[in-house]
């Protein structure tokens, strides 16, 4: 119901080639069960859901491979680099997502979520590694959504490697902080979409709950990647609803327009032509 609603007030997302009506991407990482994942994407309303393709992500402890469980006929896969420290391994996990989703026909082949990471500990890009693989995977014909801090200089210099989207961080992975610094994000939206304003900025990472959500759609972010925020809730499967709903909202907030912020109280009913009542008149 919510992704029907927003699709007659609203235009689609083109995310590269690809035609979105839902703008909640959803990944498939972290859950108790690969049952829980199905019916979490199921009512998450989303048509595209990240995979990380290193080799030892994709089959569990009891040897259930995930793609088994994931309808490839109904969502389109976008493989990410999770894990990856360097350029290099990024590259060739992306080339290695390509083939995967090749031999499974899936139209993800053709895109990468890409990241590369700093350090373990606190999961920031490699600035400089970052822009090296969004060079060589956009020359290999990739189109790029790129994880990236919420730097508006660092978002600007991925954009010019040629990135099909940008993905701001609100806060580090998986740490269910929200937005932490709006005004970041503000300030990335206007570079990226100055003279393109259809340019998709989707912000990725650090989401906790619904109210994050709607925080990143009011601020006019074209979307949300989410993973553990739905995976890690108490019931998965309601957050992911919660999630839905909270999107298409604040997606349609941003749309309406919010009224400014005032210091003082305006009264909802004009004062003027008020007719007074005294008793016993």
């Amino acid at each position: 119901m919510t992704q029907n609603l927003t699709t007659e007030l609203d235009a689609p997302l083109i995310l590269g080639p690809r035609t979105l009506t839902s703008r909640l991407i959803v990944g498939t990482g972290k859950y108790a069960d690969y049952p829980t994942m199905q019916q979490a994407l199921d009512v998450s309303g989303t048509q595209v859901v990240t995979v990380a393709v290193r080799r030892e992500r994709l089959v569990n402890e009891k040897g259930e491979s995930l793609l088994d469980f994931i309808d490839t006929a109904r969502y389109t896969i976008l493989p990410n680099t999770a894990g990856c420290f360097t350029a290099d391994d990024a590259v060739r996990v992306a080339r290695l997502g390509r083939e995967l989703l090749d031999q499974l026909d899936n139209p993800g082949k053709d895109w990468v979520k890409l990241e590369v990471l700093n350090d373990k500990k606190t999961l920031l890009p490699d600035p400089q590694g970052t822009l090296e693989a969004t060079r060589e995977l956009v020359k290999d014909g990739f189109a790029v959504l790129c994880y990236t801090s919420d730097d508006p200089v660092m978002a600007c210099k991925i954009k010019e490697a040629g990135a099909t989207a940008v993905m701001p961080a609100g806060s580090p992975i998986g740490s269910g902080q929200g937005v932490l610094n709006p005004n970041a994000i503000r300030i990335i939206l206007e570079l990226l979409k100055e003279g393109d304003a259809n340019y998709p900025v989707i912000v990725d990472a650090g989401v906790g709950t619904a109210s994050d959500v709607t925080i990143a759609m009011e601020l006019g972010a074209d979307g949300v990647l989410l993973n553990t925020g739905i995976a890690h809730a108490r019931d998965a499967v309601k957050m992911a609803h919660a999630m839905r709903h909270a999107c298409a909202a604040g997606r349609l907030a941003y749309l309406s327009g919010r009224i400014p912020k005032k210091l003082y109280a305006t009264a909802s009913s004009p004062w003027s032509g008020v007719i007074s009542y005294i008793p016993g008149e």
